[in-house]
């Protein structure tokens, strides 16, 4: 059974999320998408991570730009960021979905699985059950992974307005990491991530994204 007929026949909605390392333009095409989404008639429900909520939103700060998160444990930092997903599960993901909603997801788990886990050298068992535990085993219906070599990332990440926030300072050495994990789990679970070149032109990258997604979601095809 297809994800198009499985979420069909479940008659929830579907959850959908952006993955990728820094400066991959998961935000140039996530308001692309939205537009395209809007012209179609469906209005998602947009959401981030960490935040989403306003107790994801306080994370967020702490996670990103509070002098009070220098210096964090990975294992707080993982801890976390579960936090503020399960909240934004209980809060809204689940809530809409049961509503047969679009979610839209700017990062989910798979950032945890690549940054906390794979990059920081946390346990994977470890990590996965804390996963599983925030987001009662839900993984998002489909993954688009915008997956974009670490030199072109960096330029276009130091052409942002406004001093880098916490993660961004790491070092190259960290992002290599990242975009590997992230291709090893799209290599483990190819049905729900596709892989696409986010070093290509945007309006190529975001056809390419709304063509997958018109494939498995089927509130594109009434």
């Amino acid at each position: 059974m297809t994800n198009v007929e499985n979420t069909a026949k479940r008659g929830d909605g579907f959850f959908f999320s952006l993955e990728g390392s820094e400066g991959c333009g998961k935000s140039t095409q996530i308001t692309m998408l939205r537009s395209f989404l809007s012209a179609k008639g469906v209005e998602p429900v947009m959401v981030r991570e960490p935040g989403g909520t306003d107790l994801g939103e306080k994370i967020r700060h702490l996670l990103q730009h509070d002098e009070a998160g220098e210096g964090m444990s990975a294992e707080a930092e993982l801890l976390l960021f579960a936090a503020s997903r399960a909240q934004l599960m209980r809060e809204l993901i689940f809530p809409e979905l049961a509503a047969g909603r679009l979610v839209v997801a700017d990062r989910f788990l798979d950032s945890t699985t690549v940054y906390q886990g794979i990059a920081r050298g946390l346990d994977a068992s470890a990590v996965q059950a804390i996963n599983g535990f925030a987001t009662a085993n839900r993984k998002p219906d489909l993954t688009i992974l915008l997956d974009v070599e670490l030199e072109v990332g960096r330029a276009r990440a130091a052409g942002r307005v406004g001093d880098p926030d916490r993660m961004e300072r790491e070092p190259d050495a960290f992002f290599e990491r990242v975009r590997d994990g992230y291709l090893q789990l799209a290599a483990a679970e190819p049905e729900r991530i596709v892989v696409i070149d986010a070093s290509l032109d945007p309006d190529a990258v975001h056809a390419q994204i709304t063509q997958v997604l018109t494939e498995r979601f089927y509130g594109l095809h009434r």
